[in-house]
């Protein structure tokens, strides 16, 4: 199916952690958002592949998601090769998204960065034409997103703009917890990580606290633009 917006991690939950207020803000707003996972995250120290696919969907169902799709990347050893661009090219000419929300362009986890470039090369060589794809059997048409954002992850970044998601911020936070695996939970007797701790969704709510102020809101998400946004109007950046 044709969607308005695209979301791409490559881990799940990095959507969520990221951008997951924008996506039921636009979903309200009548927009048909999509979900794609490049790997299962099966190198996670805690639960498994198999678990994480069922956080994956429980969360995409609160977010109200499509569909949510999940590739079989190699988690921590994919590369951005023709190999893995072209699985990438065929899930943006089947969905057609006007927009691509992807991996941050820096951060702590190597993943992110590579997946980010991964994903920006794949958007640009899927509106070639002589690059061809084929899926169940028919051969895909060109199509390339009008735009690219990266949502910001681990690493502080400056954004180039700020997504106001204040009325989302509930469902933001049950699509994140909707990972029971990874996240914060004292019955838990799963090994602690980084991101299990409760300080961790706490400087995770804090950094959208603060993108939120800056642009007079209570909460707010961050993104980074390859290729600057025109605007028909200063009144449009009000």
């Amino acid at each position: 199916m044709k969607v308005d917006i695209l979301a791409i991690g490559i881990h799940p939950d990095d959507i969520e952690l990221s951008c997951g207020g924008t996506i039921a803000k636009h979903v309200a707003m009548g927009k048909t958002v999509g979900m794609l996972d490049l790997c299962r995250g099966e190198l996670g120290t805690r639960g498994n592949a198999e678990l994480r696919t069922k956080e994956a969907n429980d969360s995409a169902q609160i977010l109200g998601a499509a569909f949510r799709t999940q590739l079989n990347f190699k988690d921590g050893f994919f590369a951005n090769d023709e190999a893995h661009q072209l699985e990438v090219i065929q899930q943006i000419r089947k969905h057609q998204p006007t927009l691509v929300l992807c991996n941050a362009i820096s951060d702590r986890h190597p993943d992110h960065a590579r997946a980010s470039k991964l994903v920006s090369d794949a958007c640009f060589y899927s509106g070639l034409l002589k690059v061809e794809t084929t899926l169940d059997g028919e051969v895909q048409k060109p199509w390339r997103p009008k735009s690219v954002y990266h949502y910001i992850q681990d690493h502080y970044i400056h954004p180039d703009f700020v997504v106001d998601i204040s009325d989302y911020m509930e469902i933001r936070q049950k699509s994140i917890m909707a990972y029971s695996s990874q996240f914060y939970d004292p019955k838990s007797k799963e090994p602690v990580t980084p991101i299990s701790s409760k300080e961790f969704l706490e400087v995770v709510n804090s950094k959208v606290a603060l993108w939120g102020r800056t642009i007079g809101a209570r909460y707010g998400e961050g993104y980074t633009v390859a290729r600057y946004p025109g605007v028909n109007s200063l009144f449009d950046l009000l």
